[in-house]
């Protein structure tokens, strides 16, 4: 069995686990574990599941980090005071876990907390890679300028799914932003056969596994060090 078709299987018994028990979305742990299999880059993170679990795992990383509440039930984690970012001690990653973990109770009351996040922290031009299905024309994929305004600016290609090296060529150079991949005024520049790769990767992905309705990586970042995505999710149709 070669390497690709074990990734694959995994991801298919993760999928059919899901849906065995009723489950159509995947918090962020789950979804990064999947497409890592699929073969997109991430940053380092670790689970925590008490304060003192948290400040062990950011004392191993390095600090800063950055912490995400992990629920199934919240899917934008900022807009419930999910996220922090640029934690920076010990004691702050404690107390920063008990605040996250109060107030997104708080907001959403029927909040299943698997734990929360703990990420390696890191900056970058924000971009933005996803898939949804189309009732018409089926399973689509988009690429473009992400972070929180990417509904605001709407900076984002289209292609039907699956797509070859010269479409995902295509969709870098058809939003207006394509500017930011070069790296203008000292920002870092993105290697576009990466870019490319991860489109690639996200397509055969979701061609792969028709269970998946939705999923997007925003932001993905362009860093000094590479291509990194740091968020992501995945929601699940009947396939």
């Amino acid at each position: 069995m070669s390497v690709e078709t074990e990734k694959n299987e995994k991801i298919s018994r993760a999928i059919a686990e899901a849906l065995g028990r009723g489950q159509k979305v995947f918090n962020l742990e789950e979804s990064r574990a999947i497409m890592e299999l699929a073969g997109i880059p991430f940053n380092k993170c670790g689970l925590a599941t008490s304060a003192g679990d948290a400040a062990d795992i950011a004392d191993d990383m390095g600090y800063p980090v950055v912490m995400k509440i992990v629920s199934p039930q919240v899917i934008h984690k900022t807009e419930v005071g999910g996220v922090r970012v640029n934690i920076a001690t010990g004691a702050e990653v404690k107390s920063t876990y008990e605040d996250i973990v109060k107030g997104v109770l708080e907001q959403v009351p029927h909040a299943e907390i698997n734990g929360i996040l703990i990420e390696e922290m890191v900056s970058g031009t924000e971009l933005i890679v996803g898939t949804t299905t189309d009732p018409q024309f089926g399973p689509m994929i988009m690429f473009g300028i992400g972070g929180i305004f990417v509904e605001v600016y709407k900076d984002v290609s289209f292609r039907l799914i699956p797509i070859s090296a010269n479409d995902a060529r295509d969709m870098m150079g058809e939003i207006k932003g394509k500017a930011l991949l070069e790296g203008i005024r000292g920002l870092p520049r993105a290697d576009p056969d990466k870019i490319v790769e991860i489109l690639e990767n996200v397509s055969k992905l979701v061609q792969s596994h028709p269970e998946i309705d939705e999923m997007d990586i925003n932001p993905l970042l362009i860093t000094e060090n590479g291509i990194i995505a740091v968020d992501a999710r995945i929601l699940l149709g009947d396939g």
